[in-house]
């Protein structure tokens, strides 16, 4: 008898697999439905404010204002709130955060109840809103990692914006008759409420975290460190710059939608809802998409197509004059604005390792929004002296400069596995007693490295002095023996013994087989590390009661 044949899954099944692995995970998918509620409320809140804005203040760069109060905050509290959530309990971060935002909606409610609601109160409190949502967002985004496995990661990214979109198909609809018929007040009370869930589901979690043995970075050194970790990576960096070449145009579709819902359609707040609604429907259909279009495409490929389509949606909002045409484009605007986002999450996400998760989200999110809110701005005033069909056209035509620059600033993620912490042997205890502030502690290790090798070793050496620095080694060098060719020094230090031990609690896979491969090229299996602590005119020597020398003399390895 024959053995029935083992069919292989169909591409259905492999994307519903993919798609709803992550919510396998009860906190996942307790966060995400309460996400989704949350979003609701966001998407009725961005409706009842930017039309109400259309009602007191109903210039085009005051209604841009409005997307520009709310992104703004992204732009000067990401860092911050990346230092915290890298630094301190994620979860007290995120309950202050959604307090905030709960009190802050709560305000904007009764103060347009009462009939005192000016331009400015409106932008004031859109803008703490927004600064709930910054602080936020770090957290949870990096909390991603502690719901789910890291090979889910990208699912659950991509499913934190199905729910969103799917709030952004159906929201703003709804907000929009919501605001028609009952007015803005009532969209901002159900705001408000809609924090509840989420505000609930955090207390509820109780999230189980490896204590480090090191005290947590003081916030100031933990941005500084965060910041220098993305100068000195330049996958990052490209990701980064791609990032604000996409977002910048495409800022200018949500940021006059309103205006394009009054001006050029002829509409009222169901209009703008209806085609806020597109422009979700169009947002939710990319991330359904995006597991097919990242397994047929490369991250950089995919991003040089959604810039082009980019260019199609915005050239054909602008020069529309039937609903019908503007609400299909909105949805292909709104696919591409999702997958472009979503791709460029992700790839900050699987670029970074998780000491630095925090603090890499949040630039990323400080560099999307300042792209968000300067697009929003510039494109406003623009519409404003030179026309709206103008502004969006030449919106279009600037989204193309992302595809230009492609060449230049390849977007790329690490391969599964590489910036997994490394478990190797932890750091050789000194020889005398040293105090966690003393410094600066100063490392050197020598190589002996034959002449045919050098120009490799080189470099390897640089690369590894990169990777050093960005980890938080300060006036890293290299030098060659003028009298003897082969023999080589590399010198580095750390401000204290404590950013000594932290530097080396950061090392990755990655960093490890750059290590292995300098290795082969020398002459023994691995280079004479010596570590010392300066010593300022008048201080005692360390160990001078043991009659120890003061260099702190080691011969393990540990560099």
């Amino acid at each position: 008898m024959t053995a029935p044949r083992e069919t292989s899954p169909s591409a259905f099944e492999r994307w519903r697999s993919a798609t709803l692995a992550p919510f396998s995970h009860r906190a996942f998918a307790l966060f995400w439905t309460a996400s989704l509620v949350s979003s609701f409320g966001s998407m009725i809140q961005t409706v009842g404010a930017s039309w109400l804005m259309t009602t007191i203040a109903p210039s085009p760069d005051m209604i841009a204002l409005v997307q520009t109060a709310g992104s703004l905050p992204f732009f000067l509290l990401s860092l911050i709130a990346g230092g915290f959530a890298d630094t301190r309990d994620r979860r007290s971060v995120m309950i202050f955060s959604q307090l905030l935002m709960l009190v802050a909606s709560t305000v904007l409610a009764v103060i347009t109840l009462m009939g005192s609601i000016s331009p400015a109160l409106l932008l004031g409190l859109t803008f703490l809103i927004g600064c709930g949502t910054a602080i936020f967002a770090p957290a949870w985004q990096a909390s991603i990692s502690e719901l789910v496995p890291r090979n889910q990661i990208a699912s659950a990214v991509m499913a934190n914006s199905v729910g969103f979109n799917l709030a952004r198909s159906v929201g703003p609809a709804i907000g929009g008759v919501i605001v028609a018929v009952a007015g803005a007040a009532v969209a901002f009370v159900v705001n408000a409420v809609s924090y509840i869930g989420m505000l609930a589901t955090v207390i509820w979690w109780r999230p189980q975290r490896q204590r480090s043995s090191l005290p947590p970075e003081p916030l100031g050194a933990a941005i500084s460190t965060g910041i220098r970790y993305v100068r000195l990576s330049p996958h990052l960096l490209a990701i980064l710059a791609r990032c604000v070449l996409f977002t910048i145009p495409m800022a200018a579709t949500p940021a006059l939608m309103p205006v394009v819902a009054r001006d050029l359609l002829g509409g009222d707040a169901r209009t703008y809802g209806l085609l806020l609604g597109g422009f979700g429907l169009g947002a939710m259909l990319g991330a359904l998409s995006s597991a097919a279009l990242r397994s047929r495409f490369s991250a950089d490929a995919l991003l040089r197509i959604l810039s082009a389509l980019a260019f199609v949606a915005m050239l054909a909002i602008g020069q529309s004059s039937f609903a019908a045409l503007t609400l299909l484009a909105l949805v292909l605007a709104g696919a591409t604005w999702t997958l472009g986002l979503a791709n460029f999450n992700i790839a900050v996400q699987l670029s970074s390792p998780r000491w630095v998760m925090g603090r890499m989200l949040a630039t990323y999110q400080s560099v999307a929004f300042a792209g968000m809110a300067l697009g929003s701005w510039g494109w406003g005033q623009f519409a404003e002296r030179f026309g709206l069909r103008e502004s969006l056209t030449v919106a279009a035509v600037t989204a193309l400069v992302s595809l230009v620059m492609a060449r230049w600033l390849p977007v790329s993620v690490a391969s599964q596995g590489s910036l997994d912490p490394h478990s190797g042997p932890g750091v050789a205890s000194p020889k005398v007693q040293i105090h966690p502030a003393s410094g600066p502690i100063v490392v050197t290790v020598t190589y002996r490295v034959p002449q045919q090798n050098a120009a490799e070793f080189l470099e390897l050496v640089n690369e590894l002095g990169r990777i050093r620095q960005r980890d938080g080694a300060r006036r890293w060098s290299v030098c060659q023996d003028i009298d003897d060719p082969e023999f080589w020094v590399e010198r580095f230090a750390s401000p204290t013994w404590i950013d000594y031990q932290r530097r080396h609690m950061r090392m990755t896979l990655a960093d490890v087989g750059v290590q292995e491969r300098l290795r082969q090229l020398i002459i023994g299996e691995r280079g004479t590390v010596r570590r010392t602590v300066e010593r300022p005119s008048g201080s005692e020597p360390l160990g001078n009661e043991l009659h120890r020398p003061e260099a702190l003399d080691d011969t393990s390895g540990h560099a």
